[in-house]
């Protein structure tokens, strides 16, 4: 089985990783692109490592970027379950491998996502044996909402954030979510960011701020990190 690699960031303070917050792009993006995030908040979490690695294939419709799971855009008939459960073992492998090599644990772990990325971090998040730190969900679904009962390991606080007018992954993706992940009393947080599409709005980024220093920097206010 083959390796994910992609761009990092190191902690700002010089010192060991404390804390991992791993990233997984959208569909035809890379790490490149939400790598961005780790420069967002590198300095207000100084002791946490940021990693983006690039999906295994490239984008059957950008040769430029990756693609966690194929969609079938033309006919727009995607079998989303499937393709998350192709592209689970790859990830799972990587936190695994990157949790070990930082020698933490799960616990110190946030595993997050941009759209399909955000789909691949509920799915795969939910499935560690060892509850995550977190799972923060960009403009994503949960694939398999209907049977997640049967398939939940653990339940990891999980931080959801959509564009309110997102035409490629409606809002609906993150209300259902919730509300299926609710009812197994996982602990879901949401942000829908009013007048905002297919992106990530201020309000969303600083709602996941705050997110991260719940769950990275237990007792600590948003104010204080």
């Amino acid at each position: 089985m083959s390796e994910l690699f992609g761009p990092k960031l190191e902690p700002a303070n010089g010192n060991p990783a404390n804390k991992l917050v791993i990233l997984l792009h959208g569909y035809g993006s890379d790490g490149k692109d939400l790598i961005g995030l780790g420069d967002f908040w590198a300095q207000g979490f100084p002791d946490v490592e940021f990693l983006a690695p690039n999906a295994p294939e490239p984008c059957s419709v950008n040769p430029f970027g990756f693609e966690w799971f194929h969609l079938d855009l033309e006919r727009g008939d995607t079998n989303y379950e499937a393709g998350a459960e192709q592209a689970y073992p790859l990830i799972r492998d990587y936190v695994l491998q990157r949790t070990a090599d930082a020698g933490l644990k799960l616990s110190d772990v946030v595993l997050g996502g941009f759209s399909q990325g955000a789909m691949m971090a509920l799915y795969a998040g939910l499935r560690f044996e060892e509850p995550l730190a977190g799972i923060l969900a960009f403009s994503g679904k949960l694939v398999d909402a209907d049977g997640i009962g049967d398939e939940l390991e653990s339940t990891p606080p999980v931080c959801l954030i959509h564009g309110e007018d997102d035409d490629v992954v409606p809002v609906q993706g993150s209300l259902e979510a919730q509300e299926a992940l609710e009812q197994f009393y996982v602990n879901v947080s949401l942000k829908v960011s009013q007048k905002t599409g297919h992106s990530i709005a201020m309000d969303g980024l600083e709602f996941a701020t705050g997110f991260l220093t719940h769950v990275l920097k237990p007792g600590q206010s948003v104010e204080d990190a």
